[in-house]
């Protein structure tokens, strides 16, 4: 790579070599869609390519920062990873915030290889939850729809079970919506039960061989159960994963940590904007941070809209309903005074 620039120091120029085992086409797009995301997002910078070289011109700061991508999603390629936009653009939020992990660290992170694809974490909050779950015994993953918070955290459950850190893998989450009225419904428990713990069988069948599963959860490796099934109970050697955990009652999320046993790891995850518990009733997840500040080996990592990988309108429709939901508390204390007058007169 070589670097030119004139003598007013307006503008750099800064020419980089592709190395030859790095495909072009990987790099830059089949239809060169990486290339023009990358140009998008430098509209003062000319970047042209041509062979193995691509020649970037611009002012200084922005041809640094577009030789710093580059030398990032070329290291990507490398390493056997597929670019998309969405990876440039994360790419490029993250130099620019000067992050202390490069995105190459993030993008090439896998979580768990199986059925033939792999598994890994797409922005850089998603990856220091990852961590957090290596680095600690019980973590809570808070954050709103699409943020991978429970799949996640069912990857690396899987993870640890096939590499033997755990002997088994419990998941459970409250079945609130079906509360006392469970008897009144058709068919058996289990039946009645079945539509609460669909989204956690759907995610175990992308990571676990479908044909596996009967075996394994009649063998008690892997454990699907209403919350309420876990009471009573010392859960040893196991990857423990409570999902919708914004849907317990104090006294449930309590009953639920306290089954922790030896050689066993909890994952708590939910959404506090998303509370389907019955009016008055107080949330388990609102308030576990405030009662387990300060306890060692207990992590709580929220994750944000900017995490959402989903649909990109998912992310816009969760910003949305925060600014809205803001927007009301705030109303709360104005019409609360203006009662107030009206009653005083």
């Amino acid at each position: 790579m070589t670097e030119s620039a004139d003598p007013s120091g307006s503008s750099a120029v800064h020419r980089i070599v592709v190395p030859p085992q790095v495909p072009m086409v990987a790099l830059l797009g089949a239809r060169d869609e990486i290339l023009s995301s990358v140009e998008r997002a430098f509209p003062r910078a000319d970047i042209h390519a041509r062979g193995n070289e691509i020649t970037v011109t611009g002012r200084p700061a922005d041809v640094a920062l577009v030789e710093r991508l580059l030398d990032e999603l070329i290291e990507v390629v490398s390493a056997g990873q597929s670019l998309t936009t969405d990876a440039v653009e994360r790419s490029l939020s993250m130099l620019r915030q000067q992050t202390v992990e490069r995105p190459v660290e993030v993008l090439t992170a896998n979580v768990l290889s199986t059925r033939g694809r792999t598994i890994r974490p797409k922005t850089l909050n998603q990856k220091r939850y990852v961590d957090a779950i290596d680095e600690h015994t019980v973590v809570f993953g808070i954050g709103p729809a699409g943020t991978g918070k429970t799949y996640l955290a069912m990857a690396k459950a899987v993870q640890a079970l096939q590499s033997k850190q755990v002997n088994r893998i419990i998941l459970t989450r409250p079945a609130v919506e079906a509360g006392e009225r469970l008897g009144f419904l058709p068919g058996t428990l289990t039946e009645k039960i079945d539509p609460y713990l669909r989204p956690l069988y759907d995610a175990l069948h992308d990571m676990v061989d479908p044909e596996s599963i009967p075996r394994l959860m009649a063998a008690g490796t892997i454990e699907v159960a209403p919350l309420a099934y876990m009471r009573g109970r010392t859960l040893n050697d196991a990857f423990i994963i409570l999902d919708e955990a914004q849907n317990t009652s104090p006294e449930q999320m309590k009953m639920f940590l306290t089954r922790l046993g030896f050689g066993s790891k909890m994952v708590v995850t939910g959404d506090v904007t998303q509370v389907d518990l019955p009016s008055g009733t107080l949330s388990g997840l609102r308030i576990v941070r405030e009662i387990l500040d300060g306890i060692e080996d207990v992590r709580f990592h929220l994750l944000t809209s900017a995490d959402v990988v989903r649909h990109r309108l998912v992310s816009e429709i969760v910003d949305a309903y925060g600014r809205w939901d803001e927007a009301r508390a705030a109303a709360v204390p104005v019409r609360r005074e203006a009662s107030s007058r009206r009653n005083r007169r």
